[in-house]
């Protein structure tokens, strides 16, 4: 069966009446938006049948718009703050009247389509007019970011913003229903910690491996979806390392599929950098962090710690002899003079004692004199606060 054939057999299908619910779920699994799951189904499927999908670009994209009409599962939501509000004008009054401009992001004025209903089938008017009490109306628009413009009736600019995240479930409903966009919640460049060790769609794991091109060799992921994340970490972090070295631009370097390093977070927890745009706290300091606290990405401390004499409070040891002195007893004769009357001589024995005298003794030890002897094995203490661990990622 050649290509074009099978093209066809697979776009020649009648949607079970289930098909939203069950992509809704395969989506959530995989961390995935629907429209971002339906694509990646539909390529895999191609790819797997032996199709050549340079030939087929625009097929695919038929093919794409085919199964989000017959599961209605148009990825949509939200503005918070500006869908079913009140808009006030500068001296607290309802902006009757007004009218709010729907913009594609990024852009200065090209209209973005917002909807009545969640499967963005019934569009607004673009402007949308406020009510008389300056109320929007409820809308709905495709995932993604959005430009708003808003002015009173008679044009006067009120506010503009530009990349505005719609958010909400991306099949309407309300009430907690169907599945959030990943996308509309998480920035390229995010950290997530995850309870599990095995790789995310849409994420790479924060493990000093490298991000790149499909043919780049990279070694955690080696995909054109890194891009993004590659021009990002390329700008925020000098100190990532670029195999090769650092081109003119992130995009010349990914271009020339070469490979950029990941931040190392194995081991690590994660703090915030003492200045973050106020002056440093001191909190973290290059003499206990050992890296410098305002360089993002810096690296310090330590599982455990050996203590040097420096380090250790003041304190002593009571070593010593008590020598109280002492004497020695000794007897002596003393004559007691002429007793008798033929002239004889008497003698008495008489007790006494020598003088009292220290000895001069003192303390010895291998360490020398007036010294204890030594103890404990100089070894490194465990410093490590009370842990769990799981899975670090960075948002594609």
């Amino acid at each position: 069966m050649d290509d074009r054939r099978k093209f066809e057999d697979l776009v020649q299908f009648r949607a079970p009446a289930n098909l939203s619910e069950a992509i809704d779920a395969a989506a959530k699994q995989r961390c995935q938006s629907k429209s971002d799951y339906i694509r990646q189904s539909v390529v895999d499927r191609l790819r797997l049948d032996g199709v050549n999908l340079h030939y087929f670009a625009r097929g695919v994209s038929a093919l794409f718009a085919l199964v989000l009409l017959a599961s209605n599962v148009m990825a949509a939501g939200t503005i918070p703050g500006i869908s079913m509000t009140q808009q006030l004008d500068e001296f607290a009054k309802p902006l009757s009247g007004g009218k709010l401009f729907l913009i594609q992001a990024g852009t200065t004025a090209a209209p973005q389509n917002c909807y009545q209903d969640s499967g963005l089938t019934l569009a607004w008017p673009n402007p949308i007019t406020l009510d008389s009490a300056g109320r929007i109306p409820q809308l709905f628009c495709a995932d993604g970011s959005i430009k708003i413009r808003l002015t009173d009736k008679n044009g006067n600019q009120k506010l503009v913003q530009d990349n505005l995240l719609v958010v909400g479930p991306s099949s309407g409903g309300g009430g907690g229903g169907g599945s959030v966009d990943p996308s509309t919640i998480f920035q390229t460049g995010a950290f997530m910690q995850f309870y599990g060790t095995s790789i995310l769609t849409g994420w790479v794991r924060c493990n000093g491996r490298a991000i790149g091109s499909a043919t780049s060799g990279a070694t955690e992921r080696a995909n054109g979806d890194t891009q993004a994340l590659f021009a990002y970490l390329w700008g925020a972090d000098a100190n990532l390392a670029v195999s090769g070295g650092r081109g003119v631009s992130a995009a010349a370097d990914f271009a020339a599929n070469k490979t950029l390093t990941l931040p190392d977070c194995r081991g690590r927890v994660v703090a915030s950098l003492d200045d973050m745009g106020n002056i440093a706290a001191g909190r973290l300091t290059s003499s206990y962090f050992g890296a410098a606290g305002t360089t993002l990405g810096a690296a310090g401390g330590a599982e455990s710690q050996t203590l040097t004499i420096a380090q250790m409070p003041p304190h002593y040891h009571t070593a010593g002899i008590y020598d109280p002195g002492h004497n020695h007893n000794y007897n002596y004769t003393q004559s007691g003079g002429n007793q008798g009357g033929g002239g004889a001589f008497g003698f008495n024995i008489v007790g006494a004692n020598t003088s009292t005298s220290a000895t001069g003794v003192r303390v010895n030890s291998n360490n020398g004199l007036d010294t204890t002897y030594s103890a404990g094995g100089g070894g490194a203490h465990p410093i490590v606060q009370p842990t769990i661990l799981a899975t670090t990622y960075l948002k594609l």
